[in-house]
Order: C-alpha cells, then structure tokens, then sequence
C-alpha cells in the first residue's frame, strides 16, 4: 500500500507524459494541480478506507454469526484484504479529478452529468459492492455514500471546468 501511495504521482505523471503531446499548451498548464490532486484524493481515499471502511468491515466480520463461524485471522488472508480494500477505495476517490480533467477536454459536461445522476446511483452501488468486503448493506452504504458525493462534487468541478 505504501509503494503504492508513493507510487500514485509517478503513475499519474508517467500517463500524462502519454497524453501530453496530443494536448494544447492551454491544456497541458493542469498538470500543475493533476499530479498534487490526484496524490491528496488517493491520500483522502486510503485515509477514509482506513479510519471508517476498515474499522466497519472488521467489525461485522468479527461479529457475524459467532455460533456458527468461529473467527481466526490469517496475515495471508487479512493483509491483502486490507491492501486491496485501501488501495481501490483510492482509486475511487480520483473520480473527481478524472471527470474536471474530461470536462477541460470538452468531452464531459455538467449538464450531461446530471442527466446521468440514476446511473451514476446503479454504478456506485456495483462498484460498492465490488469493492467491499463483506455482504452486508451497512459496509456497502459506506462505500456507496462517499461515492455519490464524490459524483455529484465531480459535476460540481465540471462546471467549474467550463
């Protein structure tokens, strides 16, 4: 997780060198705030993972059925549980970031966004339930939530975008 937070500005500058030459010099003055931005998002979303997701989904597994299940953590098992958990709800927090970077483009629009406001709900809620853990809805909600408002903050910054 760590090599992968260090990791997060060089990815993000090395797709930009990809990107880049197909640019305008106006477009390509942003990645002045999409390298920080998208390093303090995916800080943001392993910071929320760890502090509220994690504690949440080890609870309810802890907890689930203990006459029936009896509970025995494995490092091989709950490190990449962590890992992975942490490591997507990151990616996720970059939504904003990615949809302000389209609408620069002019390939996305606020307008078109909320029209797309019901698939966004079904979307987080696929995603949600691919990224969380556990099958209960609780954890899913806590996933989902973040990312509803993550959608409609990324609506927000395409209007500022325009």
């Amino acid at each position: 997780m760590s090599g992968a937070v260090l990791a997060m500005p060089f990815l993000v500058y090395f797709i930009w060198s990809f990107i880049a030459p197909g640019l305008e010099v106006k477009e390509k003055r942003y990645v002045r705030f999409i390298v920080p931005g998208a390093t303090i998002l995916f800080l943001l979303g392993v910071a929320f993972a760890w502090g509220i997701m994690l504690p949440a989904a080890i609870g309810f597994l802890a907890g689930f059925e203990p006459e029936i299940f009896k509970t025995s953590w494995r490092a091989s098992a709950y490190i990449p549980f962590v890992t992975s958990l942490m490591f997507w709800i990151g990616v996720a927090f970059e939504l904003p970031l990615i949809v302000f970077f389209l609408a620069k483009l002019k390939i996305l629009t606020a307008k078109k966004l909320l029209s797309w406001w019901r698939f966004a709900i079904v979307g987080a809620a696929i995603v949600a339930a691919l990224i969380t853990p556990t099958i209960d809805p609780f954890n899913m909600a806590l996933v989902m939530g973040p990312l509803i408002i993550l959608y409609f903050l990324s609506v927000l910054l395409a209007k500022l975008a325009r």
